[in-house]
């Protein structure tokens, strides 16, 4: 084995250390498993008293087996792990599952323990998976090692399928697997990682993803630590991933707007988006995802067509089709003069296509209309939706879509809105012709809308840089600096004057145009407005009142306090600019803008880099595309500027450090261009010495 990783599914040789005989216990149920379900390989039973256990010859230590062990299960106390684990480093062993409790997961003290663990581990080159994990099961060799009650029952089967599970919990992860065996799901292969001491989901992800058998991958993940194997899982694999932990906790020690925003669930999202997978918010998505995944069909197109029996689930389905980023396909001419033939009159042959009730009577008309159908070169999927239809109806149904495969090969699904009592043997047909089925309409089109997501090219950014990057501000820099470097590389900004006294405003006033914007200059001050450091509308008549009191809000200068006079920008759209970096790397996020910027969390996030294709999207994933259109008789804002002004912003940070956050609000767009009107910057040294923006 290449990677040793694989072992966990194909391993050729297992040793079970804490293995027992007696009822009940943990150490007896894999050794149960392994010979209930035809496992192929060697099993070594490792048992202190070295008794006979279920048939296998037992040995005392696992240095007395003297073969090669691919793969070892631990399923001793907390107490006994330790010397496990330099038994199993000492004798080789590719892969040790710890599947004891009492480590990270408990206390201090067990994180230590785990630690050391993994040190002995790397010694010798043996990877650990766990500890506190439920182990792993599947892989043409049937191998179960695992002491889940799942396997105990007689209803659950070890599926030769073509879908990966894989969970950092062990019990929701067979809990999973459970109900995909339920719902005819074939998943052939479950890893859980547990702890996580050493072996990481996405690395086992990652050597899934490069079996040829797979098809389709599920992760459940409470962490997504290295976000550059995601991007190679997803790029290999349709990838769907369940992370849980949406907190909004993390916001609170940001130091901007946009880190505020930023929070690691949405930088999650962004990276999970920019590697191709697709995030899911429940089991019920991952398990539909699974189903999509395991036809084994790309979706070239988002065009869908929905063939039903019920107007009302062609409604829903149509409804679902813009939900989920498709297209209702528009139908050849061709098409609609062939259905025209077969659809009766109070029907409809545009899509949806509704062949009505009069399926009862003549039960040929979904074959006929999908034969017509599968040959429209404008569909790219077909979703056949139907309602209590019985018997061999349904098989019949099952029948033709399979049978229209052989004039081509598009995704096929089912909306099957009914009891499956009403055609039992129907069921069996769908899994055999890999046509998944789903309860709903909208269930269906959504499973299309993730297969549609993760077959489109991965986007690759290749354009020329608009400016030079800029160097590093220092962590003390004002909003006038950021903005006198943001002019020198093309970002526009207002005429701006800095005065610090008073015999300099009026000529300053004068200088941006009469009439102007007054800010004072506080080291640390983050939010202007709040505290009233902001001041509109100045002329020369206003102007010397409202310096002295700008000059006075900062309390804690012994020089001189300085005040920003600067144009005054009429009001237009205020969007929210701003660059942070996270462990997936730089993160752009742009929304609307604005004093209440936090409260209405209208943003798009995006990996750096980015071009004018992804800006465009991102801006169309907020109110921000609405507003630049122009609302309530505004003139539209001049779109094409702004999203220069961002590329612009990210070519110039584009070698910040990490720690770095820039935070622009509002950049403010105007039929006749974008202005930056204000600039904070804030780095981790400034964040350490207790400083603010």
């Amino acid at each position: 084995m290449s990677n040793p990783i694989t072992a966990l599914w194909s391993a050729r040789s297992v040793a079970v250390i804490g293995a027992t005989e007696r009822l009940g216990a943990m150490g007896r149920l894999p050794l149960e498993y392994l010979q209930r379900y035809g496992y192929e390989g060697e099993v070594f039973p490792i048992n202190p008293k070295g008794e006979s256990i279920l048939g296998f010859k037992t040995y005392k230590n696992i240095k007395e087996v003297q073969k090669k062990i691919d793969l070892a299960l631990i399923m001793v106390p907390f107490d006994l792990v330790h010397q496990a684990v330099l038994d199993c480093s000492d004798a080789n062993v590719s892969v040790a599952v710890v599947m004891s409790s009492g480590f990270a997961e408990s206390s201090d003290a067990g994180a230590d323990a785990q630690s050391v663990l993994v040190k002995i581990a790397k010694k010798s080159g043996m990877r650990i998976v766990g500890p506190n994990c439920i182990g792993s099961a599947g892989g043409a060799s049937k191998l179960t090692a695992t002491f889940s009650p799942v396997f105990s029952g007689s209803s659950t089967s070890l599926e030769d399928g073509n879908i990966a599970l894989v969970s950092q919990s062990g019990a929701l992860g067979y809990g999973i697997y459970s109900l995909a065996n339920e719902r005819g799901l074939s998943i052939g292969y479950v890893v859980t990682t547990g702890n996580e001491a050493d072996v990481i989901a996405l690395e086992v992800a990652q050597a899934l993803a490069n079996d040829n058998k797979v098809s389709g991958i599920l992760i459940y993940a409470e962490s997504l630590s290295d976000l550059g194997l995601l991007n190679e899982v997803a790029t290999n694999k349709p990838t769907a991933i369940l992370k849980s932990g949406r907190s909004v906790a993390g916001a609170i020690a940001a130091a901007s707007h946009t880190g505020a925003l930023a929070t690691e669930d949405r930088v999650i999202d962004a990276a999970i988006t920019a590697s191709g997978a697709v995030r899911v918010d429940d089991v019920e998505q991952l398990l539909d995802a699974g189903s999509i995944f395991s036809t084994e069909l790309p979706m070239k197109g988002s065009n869908v067509a929905i063939l039903t029996t019920s107007g009302g689930s062609g409604i829903l389905g149509t409804d679902a089709i813009e939900k989920y980023g498709l297209t209702l396909a528009k139908l050849s001419s061709e098409t609609i003069i062939e259905l025209d033939k077969i659809v009766p009159s109070y029907g409809n042959t545009s899509n949806p296509i509704d062949v009505t009730a009069a399926i009862m009577s003549s039960p040929d008309l979904f074959e006929r209309c999908v034969k017509v159908l599968i040959k429209d070169p404008n569909i790219d999927a077909i979703v056949a939706t139907f309602c209590v239809l019985v018997g061999k109806d349904v098989e019949a149904i099952a029948s033709t879509l399979r049978d229209s495969r052989s004039i081509r090969e598009i995704p096929l699904v089912v909306a099957r809105t009914g009891s499956k009592l009403l055609a039992p043997e129907a069921d069996n047909l769908f899994k055999v012709s890999k046509i998944p089925v789903f309860p709903t309409p909208e269930r269906a089109v959504r499973a299309l809308g993730m297969l549609y997501k993760v077959c489109l090219p991965k986007r690759k950014v290749n354009r020329a840089a608009l400016c030079q990057p800029l160097a590093t501000p220092d962590h003390k820099a004002t909003e006038a600096q950021l903005k006198e470097a943001f002019a020198t590389v093309g970002i526009q900004i207002p005429r701006s004057v800095v005065v610090s006294n008073k015999d300099e405003v009026i000529a300053a006033v004068s200088k941006v145009g009469g009439r102007a914007v007054m800010k004072a200059i506080i080291p640390g001050l983050l939010h202007k407005s709040e505290a009233g450091a902001v001041a509109l509308d100045i002329t020369e008549t206003n102007a010397m009142q409202t310096y002295e009191k700008l000059s006075q809000l900062d309390k804690n200068s012994n020089s001189d306090n300085k005040v920003l006079i600067e144009s005054f920008i009429p009001k237009g759209v205020e969007a929210l600019v701003g660059v942070t970096s996270s462990a997936a790397g730089k993160i752009l996020t742009i929304g609307v803008g604005g004093v209440l910027t936090e409260v209405i969390s209208d943003v798009s996030l995006r990996l750096l880099p980015v071009d004018e294709n992804v800006v465009n999207e991102m801006i169309d994933e907020t109110q921000l595309g609405v507003l630049l259109a122009g609302v309530r008789g505004a003139k539209p804002a001049n779109r094409d500027a702004f999203i220069s002004t961002v590329l612009r912003i990210t070519d110039a940070v584009i070698d910040w450090p990490i720690g770095s956050e820039l935070d622009i609000n509002p950049v403010t767009v105007l039929p006749e261009g974008a202005w930056v009107l204000d600039a904070a910057y804030a780095s981790s040294a400034k964040m350490a010495d207790g400083g603010g923006l």
